[in-house]
């Protein structure tokens, strides 16, 4: 059975590490978990780890992740952080401390569930910044803010955008520093206090360093540095940070010499793929061994074997085929081939019920 390890100590690791250098640019900070999928083993050894207490929030995009995570540590703050669906305001004010939102609608039903629980519920409006997700347009922040300073169970705690993520806009000073303008417009505006300007995320990381982060920006959202350890911009471990925090394997359940092309004519394979198929390999040969994950459990494109030797070969929907060459004689049926996965195939793995996890 293919399996996923996930190596706990080195992710606590890396919480640790972004604790203290976060600590340092005077920058609080959410760890945003939705690549465990509400994994249970592991959620608990990273909720009730010490290292936690320092954060200012778990986030999550799913609300049944961020359930998991309060009954694991009802003392930690929550963040649900996407825009929320109206439907699922009275679930959202019941598993998650604060929420991030775009739509005035929205915060209204939040509101209203907030007022039906006993409580407040803490909101953070997105700012349209050039990504073109989710955030209000700059020319209505003031009327936007004006409206949801009037809702009696909406704690306002500030603004925040999203960068670097769909179209992959840059996290420049210039998009940040406006960011920190609007909260000091607002503040003067309205005679409130926003606690929090969150501007930052893995991809922000590496500007900290070189001063590019205006000092009103004082929150990020990570997830992707904090779990695999690198810099998004380089794709290079960021600092000290682990990088090996997960490991995926794949019994080997077939090795045989083949040829180097198909034989026969050729179609739209059984997965609505038209193969390539290089003309000067005809005539060769080499070993290929088939292991047990498809399409369905993850893409093999989001995979990097361990092996030089090891070349992906193609897959279907619960089989995929690497080539070994012309020498498999490190390989073996029931033995194992390595990769290296990257978040995608993560969070997809960690989804998949037919792969086992693996936790340590």
């Amino acid at each position: 059975m293919a399996s996923l390890t996930i190596h706990t100590d080195r992710i606590l690791g890396n919480i640790r590490k972004l604790n203290t250098y976060l600590a340092d640019h005077n920058i609080t900070w959410t760890l945003v978990t939705k690549l465990l999928s509400g994994n249970r083993s592991v959620v608990e050894k990273i909720v009730q780890s010490e290292h936690i207490s320092h954060l200012h929030s778990i986030g999550d995009s799913r609300i049944s992740n961020l359930k998991v995570v309060k009954e694991l540590n009802p003392k930690i703050q929550t963040m649900y952080i996407k825009p929320a669906a109206i439907k699922q305001a009275s679930n959202i004010v019941r598993v998650a401390d604060i929420s991030l939102n775009s739509s005035l609608e929205t915060i209204t039903a939040l509101n209203r569930e907030a007022r039906a629980a006993g409580k407040k519920h803490g909101v953070i409006v997105m700012i349209e910044m050039g990504e073109l997700r989710e955030g209000i347009v700059r020319g209505n922040v003031l009327e936007f803010y004006d409206q949801i300073f009037q809702l009696e169970h909406i704690n306002v705690l500030g603004l925040g955008t999203n960068l670097g993520c769909m179209y992959g806009i840059e996290p420049t000073f210039d998009k940040l520093i406006q960011l920190s303008l609007y909260k000091a417009l607002i503040e003067e505006k309205f005679n409130k206090k926003l606690d929090l300007v969150s501007g930052g995320s893995s991809i922000t990381l590496p500007l900290l360093s070189t001063s590019k982060v205006p000092t009103g920006v004082n929150h990020f959202r990570i997830g992707d540095s904090a779990f695999f350890g690198k810099s998004l911009r380089t794709e290079k471990q960021f600092r000290n940070l682990s990088t090996t925090a997960f490991d995926f394997s794949a019994e080997i359940v077939e090795i045989e010499r083949k040829d180097g092309v198909p034989d026969g004519e050729i179609g739209d394979a059984a997965i609505g793929q038209t193969p390539t198929i290089d003309r000067d390999n005809e005539g060769s040969f080499s070993f290929r061994a088939i292991v047990d994950f498809g399409e369905l459990d993850v893409n093999p494109a989001n995979l990097e074997p361990k092996e030089d030797t090891v070349q992906f070969a193609g897959s279907t929907s619960d089989m995929t085929v690497y080539d070994l060459g012309h020498d498999p004689a490190s390989y073996a049926v029931g033995e194992e081939l390595h990769f290296t996965p990257n978040y995608t195939a993560v969070a997809r793995l960690m989804h998949s019920r037919y792969i086992e996890k693996i936790v340590r």
